[in-house]
């Protein structure tokens, strides 16, 4: 039986209320949303950058259209939970940041993340206030929805040239009274941040893991009030890992040893439809 939209968005909610942390997944399509929904992870959320390479483009370089579009598919595969990242909500204005929540949740999410890196080189982050109208107009538009759609805050501060912990705790504050659900904020350096973090704010914290040198394990992560852990690009990266890898073998020695490693065909059906 299809699960409904209110359904999932409450068991997405409930998996925030602890006292465990959770991982949620990143597909980067509907074949690897069921591999991963296959093997027990209770939750899906879409990847900026994991999308962006599977239609050949670079991170940020992605159409509103074609990250919904993307977001749609990984919906209709499995019956979790989907969040998204909508990045800074494909423009500038607040009322883009909410119209991108309404169409967010017509594909059928139940979460998603707005951010405050501004695409910019010149100037990559919005101003706290600019910031904060934007996460208030989301949770404006979340919150006129007919069920609670679970709306991510994000700073970018520490990836943008901004690694200042006390704006960025200021940042999340900011976030957290404007209505944000959960707040999240890429980059952290080290588990003494993150504990920081955590206890600067009364909402859920989603930890990013992914970057080489500052991610620590689930146990680690819980233990500093970490309440969701996110894996980014990371999957989609080992998976490219793996092609890269397995084609260059071909092509430089004419081997294929790659094919001991790999899934047999029929295991990697075992977790598709019909």
């Amino acid at each position: 039986m299809t699960v409904s939209q209110s359904d999932k968005a409450a068991r997405f909610r409930a998996l925030h209320q602890g006292p465990r942390a959770f991982v949620i997944a990143n597909p980067w399509d509907a074949g690897s949303a069921r591999v991963l929904a296959g093997l027990g992870f209770p939750a899906l959320a879409t990847s900026s950058g994991a999308k962006a390479g599977v239609l050949g483009k670079r991170d940020g370089k992605v159409t509103r259209e074609e990250a919904l579009a993307n977001a749609r598919a990984i919906v209709d595969a499995t019956d979790l939970p989907v969040s998204a990242d909508l990045e800074k909500g494909f423009g500038d204005a607040p009322s883009a940041a909410a119209e991108t929540i309404r169409l967010a949740a017509g594909v059928g999410l139940v979460g998603g993340s707005i951010e405050d890196a501004t695409g910019d080189k010149e100037r990559p982050l919005f101003d706290i206030g600019q910031a904060t109208e934007r996460v208030a107009a989301a949770v404006h538009a979340a919150r006129a929805l007919p069920f609670h759609f679970t709306l991510t805050a994000r700073t970018e501060s520490f990836l943008r040239g901004n690694p200042n912990l006390d704006d960025v705790i200021k940042r999340l504050q900011a976030f957290e009274k404007a209505g944000a659900d959960v707040l999240m904020a890429p980059g952290l350096p080290d588990l003494a941040a993150v504990r920081a973090v955590c206890a600067a704010v009364s909402k859920p914290v989603n930890f990013m893991a992914g970057i080489k040198g500052k991610s620590f394990s689930v146990a680690e992560l819980e233990a500093a009030g970490v309440r969701r852990i996110s894996l980014a690009t990371s999957l989609y990266r080992i998976a490219m890992t793996g092609l890269v890898e397995a084609a260059r073998e071909v092509h430089d020695k004419g081997t294929f040893g790659y094919l001991d490693r790999s899934l047999a065909t029929p295991d990697l059906n075992a977790f598709m439809e019909g």
